[in-house]
């Protein structure tokens, strides 16, 4: 249990450091303050459309997801995320038990960008660590919420300038096949979002690896079929 313990602290302090995106900024910092010019207003419609069509879904993720709630997408309540979270921190900082006292019918869960950063003091297989987390993540949700769809989410690709900036983003697909097989092994969807990123760098931030409003509302078009 000591082990674990220090472990966790470890994964906690370390990933937030790692995680830092290609301008240098901290995850929290580059998600949660995007630059002014990086965080244009939605059309109210739209906004408020996401927001009933998602009510009854909850995201559970890292950075990358909590913006959906900083930028207004969607409410707070549908969105359990914090940056630098990994799967394993997900796990044993009690994100299913949130899940849990929202009563969701569908749970998306977007982890891995910061699991793909674990250094070699955490594991020498960041991938297979991971996953294995994950596939324990799953479980805990689907005992949970044994009536509630669950969709795995692919861990987003980042630019070139941010891949040689940060070289272990190269293994994001490999990563994501891992994702789609895990899914296929737990019976939970799987979602494809390549779709999203054809001839699209303007969604990107100015680090590359973070999204401007435009691509969260391009992904919950693509999501909005599985949650009816």
């Amino acid at each position: 249990m000591f082990k674990k313990i220090i472990s966790t602290l470890v994964i906690g302090s370390t990933t937030l450091t790692l995680a830092a995106c290609g301008n240098g900024q901290h995850p929290q910092n580059a998600t949660s303050q995007p630059q002014a010019n990086e965080a244009a207003p939605l059309e109210k419609s739209n906004q408020t459309s996401y927001k009933t069509i998602f009510k009854n879904s909850v995201f559970l993720g890292d950075s990358i997801t909590e913006a959906l709630s900083y930028h207004d997408i969607l409410d707070e309540f549908n969105v359990v995320a914090g940056a630098g979270k990994t799967t394993e921190l997900s796990l044993m900082s009690g994100d299913v038990d949130k899940l849990a006292e929202r009563n969701p019918q569908h749970v998306l869960i977007m982890l891995g960008s910061d699991d793909i950063l674990l250094p070699p003091q955490i594991t020498d297989n960041p991938k297979q660590y991971s996953l294995d987390f994950y596939a324990q993540l799953i479980d805990s949700i689907k005992e949970k919420l044994p009536k509630a769809s669950v969709t795995v989410l692919p861990v987003t690709p980042v630019t070139p300038e941010a891949e040689q900036v940060e070289p272990r983003y190269k293994n994001i697909n490999d990563y994501n096949q891992g994702l789609k097989e895990l899914a296929d092994k737990k019976q939970v969807g799987f979602a494809d979002l390549s779709s999203i990123f054809a001839d699209s760098p303007h969604l990107y931030s100015s680090d590359g690896i973070h999204f401007k409003p435009e691509f969260y509302t391009r992904m919950l078009e693509l999501l909005k079929d599985r949650v009816k």
